[in-house]
C-alpha cells in the first residue's frame, strides 16, 4: 500500500515537472517571436517613415535648382532697347512679374520717326541696314552698375530685316555674360525671332543664353506674365 503511494506521488511530481517545463519553454518561444516582431518592425521604420532631413533637403535642393538657373547672382536685369515704345511695354511688365532693375539702352543720337521709315530708302535705318558700317550706333550708357550682382538678364529689342535692332550690339560686345542666365525677347509686327538670339550669343561668347520669345506688337499684358510663369522666375 505505501508502494503504491510512494508511485502515485513521484508520478505526479513528474508530471508537474513536466507541465513546468513546458510552460516554461512556451513562455520563452513567446518572449522570442515578439522580441523578432519588435526587431522587423523597427528595421522598417526607417522605409516607412518620411525622414525630416530628406523633407528639408528636397526643398534646399529645388532652391539650388533655381539658384542655378538664374545663374551666379541673386537679382534680375531687364534691358532692352525700344524704337516705338513696343518693346518698352514688355520690358516693364517683365521687370514687375520679376521683381528686376530695367536698363533702358538710348543711342546718342535718338532715331525720330523719319529714321525709323523702312520703306524710304533714304531713312536712317534703311542706310544702315544696306551699310554695316553704320550699324555702329553710339549708346549714352552701355555699361550697367552692379553688373555683377545680376544673375538674370534679359536682353529685349525690336525686329529690324530679321534681326535684333543693331543698338543692342554695342551693349553685348561691352559686357562680361560669364556665370548668367541670358534671356532675349522681342517684337515685332509680323516678323519671327529668327535666329536674333543667337547671334547676339555668339557675339557675347559668354554667359548661358536660353532659348527667346518673339511678343507680337500691342501684346497684352497677361502674354507676357505667363510666359515669365513659365519660365518659373515670377514672383
Amino acid at each position: 500500500m505505501k508502494a503504491k503511494k510512494i508511485g502515485a506521488i513521484l508520478l505526479t511530481a513528474v508530471t508537474a515537472v513536466s507541465l513546468l517545463a513546458g510552460c516554461g519553454a512556451a513562455a520563452e518561444d513567446n518572449q522570442t517571436e515578439t522580441a523578432e516582431q519588435t526587431t522587423q518592425v523597427e528595421a522598417r521604420e526607417p522605409e516607412d517613415t518620411p525622414d525630416d532631413s530628406e523633407t528639408e533637403n528636397s526643398g534646399s535642393a529645388e532652391e539650388i535648382a533655381r539658384t542655378e538657373t538664374a545663374g551666379t547672382g541673386g537679382n534680375t536685369l531687364v534691358v532692352y532697347f525700344s524704337a516705338t515704345g513696343n518693346t518698352e511695354a514688355v520690358a516693364d511688365v517683365i521687370a514687375g512679374a520679376v521683381g528686376g532693375d530695367s536698363f533702358e539702352l538710348k543711342p546718342v543720337q535718338p532715331y525720330s520717326d523719319d529714321d525709323l521709315d523702312w520703306t524710304d530708302d533714304n531713312s536712317r535705318v534703311t542706310r544702315e541696314h544696306e551699310n554695316e558700317n553704320e550699324r555702329n550706333v553710339e549708346l549714352t550708357a552701355e555699361t550697367v552698375d552692379n553688373w555683377d550682382s545680376y544673375g538674370t538678364v534679359f536682353i529685349g529689342y525690336p525686329i529690324w530685316w530679321g534681326i535684333a535692332a543693331w543698338p543692342v550690339v554695342g551693349f553685348v560686345e561691352a559686357n562680361d555674360f560669364t556665370g548668367k542666365t541670358v534671356i532675349p525677347f522681342a517684337t515685332s509686327s509680323s516678323s519671327g525671332m529668327g535666329e536674333s538670339g543667337e547671334l547676339l550669343a555668339e557675339l557675347a561668347g559668354t554667359g548661358e543664353w536660353q532659348e527667346g520669345q518673339r511678343f507680337r506688337s500691342g501684346v497684352s499684358e497677361e502674354d507676357v506674365q505667363t510666359w515669365v510663369e513659365e519660365l518659373g522666375l515670377s514672383q
